[in-house]
């Protein structure tokens, strides 16, 4: 079981400002997913070979081929703000 101090633990950790009613229903689904876990960890894994993914993928890429780019004059335009020739962008993450 998860207690409220451990809810409030993981909010902060993913920067979440939880109402009462959010947090005991964010916590209810936690207890539901963790739930599902406990059943998986019931399952006869002897002799099944480990592996990363279901389907052997291999990566498709194309040649990095140089294209055309944006006069500096149409990025200026569309920037919302520039700074000594650089797009200057709002923080976005916030240091404790």
């Amino acid at each position: 079981m998860i207690d409220a101090a451990q809810m409030d633990h993981l909010a902060s950790l993913a920067r979440l400002e939880l109402t009462p009613g959010e947090r005991e229903a964010m916590t209810q689904d936690l207890v539901r997913v963790l739930g599902y876990f406990e059943q998986l960890r019931e399952v006869d894994t002897d002799g099944v070979e480990e592996m990363q993914r279901p389907v052997n993928l291999v990566n498709v890429l194309r040649d990095d081929v140089p294209g055309e780019a944006f006069p500096a004059s149409v990025i200026e335009a569309l920037a919302p703000e520039m700074q000594d020739g650089l797009i200057r962008v709002p923080r976005t993450v916030e240091a404790d």
